[in-house]
């Protein structure tokens, strides 16, 4: 068991999630992977700290709080997310646009459900596996996917590449920054600003060249 041990941070959602990982126990992955499952598979779980609950899950992998190792940690908690999405997209499939037409609530918000819409417009069907790196956009993208209507085939592909990629990256990012305490600690204040900052370099290229081939086929 590694030695290591990270300050109490104040974290995006309404749980801290090193808490709830370490109080499990033996079933911190367990716990993990239904918090994941929540998030992205239910309209009431864009509260939860997704980002911060996977980086902190690198970290105490690495300190021996969660006792499985990487190999196992990770498909797992895949695995948890994109079954989750695909929930997401069944309910939105199955009960169409009623599910956003009702009153913004505690555990629901209109706002956001725009915001969603327009992520879709912008990027189409890759922006269920862009979505991944959005809090709150992700736990309302699935379900916006089955609304209208994307093909199963398609959503499921993206999904998976998504939950693969947003588990492997954060809880990787946790586990390797878990070497260095300082560096751990401002990493996990800012993990939702770093992983936006990511998906918009990786993101800007890909709308610059649209945007120059299309005024290219104008001018034709």
């Amino acid at each position: 068991m590694n030695s290591m041990t990270v300050t109490a941070l104040p974290t995006s959602g309404l749980l801290d999630p090193q808490s709830v990982i370490a109080s499990a126990g033996v079933w911190g992955l367990v716990v993990v992977c239904a918090i994941v499952f929540v998030e992205t598979g239910l309209l009431v779980g864009f509260f939860l700290p997704g980002d911060t609950l996977l980086f902190f899950t690198g970290v105490l992998t690495f300190s021996g709080v969660i006792s499985q190792p990487l190999w196992v940690v990770i498909p797992a908690i895949a695995l948890s997310a994109a079954m989750g999405d695909q929930l997401g997209y069944t309910i939105g499939r199955t009960t169409g646009r009623r599910i956003f037409d009702r009153r913004d609530s505690g555990l629901f918000s209109r706002k956001s459900v725009t915001r969603t819409q327009e992520f879709f417009e912008r990027f189409g069907p890759a922006a269920v596996t862009i979505a991944r790196f959005v809090p709150v956009v992700r736990t309302f993208a699935p379900v916006a996917a089955g609304v209208g209507k994307m093909p199963r085939r398609v959503f499921t592909m993206f999904n998976i590449v998504g939950a693969a990629l947003w588990t492997t990256g954060v809880v990787l990012l946790g586990f390797g920054l878990a070497h260095i305490p300082g560096v751990a600690d401002f990493a996990a204040r800012y993990i939702d600003l770093v992983l936006i900052g990511i998906v918009v370099l990786s993101v800007v290229p890909v709308v610059i060249r649209a945007v120059v081939t299309h005024r290219q086929n104008s001018r034709v």
